[in-house]
């Protein structure tokens, strides 16, 4: 997959509010602070998200319409933000309805640090990622400030705590280290979208 061309089209939280296009979606989410807008800008090349210094600055879901042809949706991250108790609430009610019920949904990507591995919050989301029947395209962040062995080592233990059956793709903004990969699995998790709504 080659991205051409990136537009930001809205962004949104209750499903009245989202894109009324049948075109696949691929989510992206992590943990605040595990470098998901550095990552976000870093795969298309373009300044698209905002980096934060403070977790927690994404707060709605954020459509990106790419090659004219499927969203990158950007989610709020998980876990720790400076935020009212009730709007985190409605984050996680609204996440969950969007991830459980939006067919539209070709695949999560789930950004995993790769200097401290799944935390139980990661733990908790690929369990309702699987419970809600989503494809996972799981990445380790951040490999360049680990040294090789340790990226190898932690790739190895992810995939069988996770049970994938693929590894992980292992990433680095700095390096440039898996983009090609990643693009290549998530081109794997439109087409699988497309066919399988053929027709529609």
């Amino acid at each position: 997959m080659e991205i051409r061309d990136v537009t930001f089209t809205r962004s949104a939280l209750k499903a009245s509010d989202r894109p009324k296009e049948h075109a696949p979606h691929v989510a992206v989410a992590g943990r605040s602070n595990v470098g998901k807008s550095s990552l976000l800008n870093w795969l298309t090349r373009r300044q698209i998200a905002r980096v934060a210094k403070a977790p927690g600055k994404t707060r709605m879901l954020n459509y990106f319409l790419v090659n004219g042809s499927f969203y990158l949706v950007d989610l709020p991250g998980y876990g720790y933000a400076k935020v009212r108790r009730e709007t985190k609430q409605q984050w996680g009610e609204e996440l969950a309805r969007y991830l459980l019920t939006d067919e539209r949904v070709a695949g999560v990507i789930a950004l995993i640090d790769i200097r401290h591995g799944p935390t139980r919050l990661d733990l908790d989301f690929q369990q309702f990622l699987l419970d809600a029947g989503r494809e996972r395209l799981v990445v380790l962040t951040k490999a360049d400030k680990v040294n090789r062995s340790k990226r190898k080592s932690m790739q190895r233990e992810v995939q069988f705590q996770l049970g994938l059956p693929r590894p992980p793709v292992i990433t680095s903004v700095e390096s440039g280290e898996g983009r090609k990969e990643l693009l290549e699995r998530m081109d794997e998790l439109l087409t699988l979208w497309r066919r399988a709504h053929r027709g529609e």
